[in-house]
């Protein structure tokens, strides 16, 4: 990366020749080299889906959360540093509440996920501070029906159809591209994305799908996705994939 070594990159306040914020441009990379996160906003609700490396067989199965509830219609699922994506999970839960006890109504999901911008942008900006490493991707369910935001290390906040971060984004995103989703239910969503986080998955450690939604089946609440579901999900999932091995071969 041109730049580094030069100072330009010393001081989230300083701006490179060439117009560039080069922490920024780090904590982007801390995002882009962590586990896939995928989020699909289908005709009945949201699913996000996230790939955790097992570190060690040690390791209980389920610690190291990446999906968080932040009220009951919103949820997110955070990409990246996952100790930083909790500061930003507790901010939207903050900005959740607050919002609950001023106005006596739940935060619609685009104002929340502006303020979850507005709050992560503030770390590009003064020199004692570095941006967030992490991306999270907002799940919501409010007037305006299922939206998927997701909101980068600048704090810049998109709304998608279908989205993806971290290490596989390019050959996800490329798969969730040919995907029908307003056809799909979150039923199908959930299947979709084991297949893709299957796909994705380049390294020989093993890994954990974790998979949270928002839809008719949950209540219309964010909740995880019943180990059940999950299992068979993932079951599906290395089928499609030894079977794509086989034709291969």
């Amino acid at each position: 990366m041109s730049g580094i070594g030069t100072g330009y990159d010393l001081s989230v306040s300083t701006f490179s020749p060439d117009g560039r914020v080069f922490q920024t441009d780090y904590a982007q990379k801390a995002v882009d080299i962590g586990g896939t996160v995928i989020g699909l906003r289908c005709n009945d609700g949201v699913v996000l889906g996230c790939e955790k490396t097992v570190v060690s067989k040690m390791l209980e199965e389920g610690s190291n959360k990446r999906t968080f509830a932040v009220d009951r219609h919103a949820g997110l699922a955070i990409a990246g540093l996952s100790a930083d994506g909790r500061q930003v999970v507790n901010r939207a839960k903050s900005e959740a509440s607050n919002y609950l006890s001023f106005y006596g109504d739940k935060i619609p999901g685009h104002l929340l996920s502006e303020r979850i911008a507005s709050f992560v942008h503030v770390f590009n900006l003064y020199w004692y501070a570095r941006p967030f490493g992490t991306s999270v991707m907002l799940a919501t369910m409010d007037r305006a029906g299922p939206q998927l935001y997701v909101i980068d290390p600048s704090g810049t906040a998109y709304r998608y159809f279908g989205a993806a971060v971290g290490k596989g984004r390019q050959g996800a995103r490329t798969t969730i591209e040919r995907l029908k989703l307003e056809q799909l239910s979150c039923a199908d969503g959930v299947k979709e994305i084991a297949k893709i986080l299957h796909q994705v998955h380049e390294e020989e450690k093993p890994f954990e799908l974790e998979l949270s939604w928002i839809c008719e089946a949950s209540g219309n609440e964010f909740r995880r996705v019943p180990a059940d579901v999950v299992a068979e999900a993932d079951r599906l999932a290395k089928a499609a994939l030894d079977e794509s091995d086989m034709d291969d071969d």
